[in-house]
Parts: C-alpha cells; sequence; structure tokens
C-alpha cells in the first residue's frame, strides 16, 4: 500500500516552518524551555482550530490519542497545564510574523497576476469573562476584545490583522495598518477620519465609505456622468467643510463625491469616494461588496470557534486569534488545490472528521487504497 501522510501532516506542511523557527530565534520564544517546545504549542492549537475542539481539555486529549501519528508530523503530547502556560507566557508576536508573512506571499502573487488590489476594513468583538480578564473591560458588566481586519475579496484572505481590547476606537489600527498604494479601501462609519482619508489620497489610493448624516459637501455641482439607473438617487462633486471642530483646519482639501444610492428596503445611503470618474454604479458595488467582510467574521466564529477562548490573559488571547487567521490561510490553501469538493464549508468539516486519517487530501472522494494481499498478515500492521 502507497504510503499516505495524515490529513494533519498535510496542512501542517502549507505552514512556513523556517519563518516560524527564524521568530522563535529572534523572540526568544524557546529560551529556557524544558518540556514544551513552541512548534508544540504551535502543532496542539492548530489541531485546535482544524478539529473545533472548544477548550484546552479537550485538545490535549484528542492529541494525546494520535500521539504516534502526531510525532511524523513533528509535535509531542502536552498536558493541560504546561499548554495552558505556553498560551500565557510564550510570545504571540511569533504567531504574528508566519501571519504576515503567509498574507505578504499571497499580495505578491496577486500583484503580479490580479492587478490593483481591493482591501475591506472592518473589526469585530469576541467577549470574554472570568477572572483575570480585568484588562478587557470597557464598562462594569462588559469586556471584550476586537479582531481588526484587513480583507482582500480577491483573494478571500485577510492581508492585515490586529487585536485591542474594546477601549480602542476603530480607527486607531487602520491607522497604524501600511497602506497600499493603488489599492481600493471600503469602510464604514467607524473609520470617519479625514485625515487619514487624506493619506489615502495621497498614496494614490480609492476609498469608498459612508457619509454621516450632519456632513454637507460645499460648492456642489452634478457629476456629468451621472447614471439613470433607478438605485442611483443623485450624484454630486463638492468639498468637505474647511474647518472641523475647535476651528481645526480639515486635512482633506480634495473634491470629494456624494452618490446617493436607493436601497432595497426603501431607505438611502449617501456614500463618500474620491473617486471622480468611474460610473456610480461602480461605487455602490464597491460599498455593496463590504459585506463580505462580514461573512469572514462569521465563517471564523462558526468553523475556527476564536468566540470560545482557551486563555485568559491578553497573550493568550492575542496567539489564538492569529492561529486562527493561519488555520483559516491554511484551508484556503489546501481547498484551491484539490477540486473534489466545491463549497469551503463542506472542506472544512471533512478536515475536521478526517484530520489524523492517512488521506490524500488533494482527493476525499478517492476510497483508500487497501493493502497488498501478498503482505503476510503477521508483517502487517495498521499505523
Amino acid at each position: 500500500m502507497r504510503h499516505e501522510n495524515t490529513v494533519f501532516h498535510q496542512l501542517t506542511n502549507h505552514f512556513p516552518w523556517d519563518v516560524f523557527d527564524a521568530s522563535v530565534a529572534r523572540h526568544g520564544g524557546d529560551k529556557r524551555v524544558r518540556r514544551c517546545r513552541m512548534k508544540d504549542q504551535c502543532l496542539a492549537l492548530l489541531y485546535g482550530q482544524f478539529s473545533g475542539v472548544g477548550s484546552l481539555r479537550a485538545m490535549v486529549e484528542g492529541l494525546s490519542s494520535q500521539s504516534s501519528r502526531l510525532y511524523h508530523s513533528g509535535g509531542r503530547t502536552l498536558a493541560r497545564s504546561t499548554l495552558s502556560d505556553a498560551n500565557r507566557r510564550r510570545p504571540s508576536v511569533v504567531y504574528e510574523d508566519v501571519f504576515t508573512h503567509m498574507t505578504h506571499q499571497a499580495c505578491r502573487r496577486q500583484r503580479r497576476s490580479l492587478g490593483p488590489a481591493l482591501r475591506l476594513i472592518d473589526a469585530t468583538k469576541v467577549k470574554v469573562s472570568g477572572t483575570g480578564t480585568e484588562w478587557a473591560r470597557f464598562t462594569q458588566t462588559h469586556k471584550a476584545v476586537k479582531l481588526h481586519v484587513v480583507f482582500d475579496p480577491v483573494l478571500d484572505a485577510p492581508v492585515r490583522a490586529e487585536t485591542t481590547t474594546d477601549t480602542v476606537n476603530d480607527i486607531t489600527p487602520a491607522k497604524a495598518f501600511p497602506i497600499d498604494s493603488g489599492a481600493t479601501y471600503v469602510f464604514d462609519l467607524a473609520y470617519y477620519s479625514y485625515d487619514w482619508w487624506a493619506k489615502l489620497h495621497k498614496a494614490n489610493c480609492r476609498f469608498v465609505t459612508r457619509f454621516k448624516s450632519n456632513t454637507r459637501l460645499c460648492e456642489t455641482r452634478s457629476h456629468t456622468q451621472t447614471n439613470t439607473g433607478e438605485a442611483i438617487l443623485s450624484d454630486t462633486i463638492g468639498y468637505l467643510p474647511q474647518r472641523m471642530a475647535r476651528s481645526r483646519k480639515n486635512p482633506f482639501s480634495w473634491p470629494m463625491r456624494e452618490v446617493v444610492i436607493k436601497r432595497e428596503d426603501g431607505r438611502s445611503i449617501r456614500l463618500a469616494t474620491n473617486d471622480l470618474d468611474s460610473p456610480a454604479e461602480e461605487i455602490a458595488h464597491l460599498y455593496k461588496q463590504r459585506w463580505q467582510i462580514e461573512l469572514l467574521f462569521r465563517w471564523i466564529k462558526q468553523n475556527l470557534g476564536i468566540t470560545k477562548l482557551i486563555g485568559r490573559n491578553a497573550n493568550a488571547v492575542r496567539t489564538q486569534m492569529f492561529i486562527a487567521l493561519i488555520a483559516y490561510l491554511i484551508l484556503r490553501t489546501a481547498y484551491r488545490a484539490q477540486s473534489a469538493v466545491k463549497r469551503p464549508v463542506a472542506f472544512a468539516r471533512l478536515i475536521r472528521q478526517m484530520l489524523f486519517m492517512r488521506r490524500p487530501i488533494l482527493d476525499f472522494t478517492r476510497p483508500p487504497e487497501k493493502p497488498n494481499c501478498d503482505i503476510n498478515a503477521d508483517q502487517f500492521s495498521l499505523i
């Protein structure tokens, strides 16, 4: 019978171990460590994401039951307390470095083949509770962390990510993210910042967002290429107010465009963009694509279980968030490499069921090969 690695082993082959090892050495992740290397922690957490288990105890018990097959993947079984201590103490920046490398590689391939990029920005909340989570307190009864993501719908993958407490405004990490020159950015009212808009404009980026209800353009004129579609109510060009609160000068001095569209429920939306040339329907279509990042958040919450936190301190939560994003990238890479399973959700469910089976991940529909009948029964053992 031809040898096949386990599905888990094949998935971890998509993990950049050279980048991981370099980051561990740079940040001292394995310094003075005797029992649990960061690679052991990483494999255990990846198993937790792929298998969908919701606790450290279930994670270590599942790995213990597959210790021989885990060994061939380069990992070792761990005690629950050892893994918990590793999540609390080992530098989460290592997993951030790996995530950044994987997204950088994907973006490089996109720039060579697909042209200008589209970036969707949003954040989602994950509630935390219990002793040791006071660092995430927002009010007396509310504690949560935010996962801020820049999502590329063409790659179907996040390209930037950051975690903060619920007290941090969404625009703060957005300003810290590197700007991809020439890209199109789409975001909602949480990123209403004229100085950030000015930085995007100077980087030759197009952006589409919504106007606040109290924002009105000055010196308006009708757009000469206004479409007559029923969903487009108006299309005008003007300037933002020159002065802001406390008599501050507005840093965005270029013309802005307002496209008012009619929603299916009858209400209207005032879209803001610095794109003065594209058809109004294209602007409206770009803003509708923002819904895809909401689908990303729903997918990782339902299939990767980030709502069930396996640690309570800030480092453990940050580690889990970046491991979940890395697992998402690995699953998407493996899904694109095969053709037997048509839907990503179905592929993730099959992965969960067959994680330690010796099956070719490129073709889950192929039945497992039967052992050679010429082999002596005493010499044959199923590993």
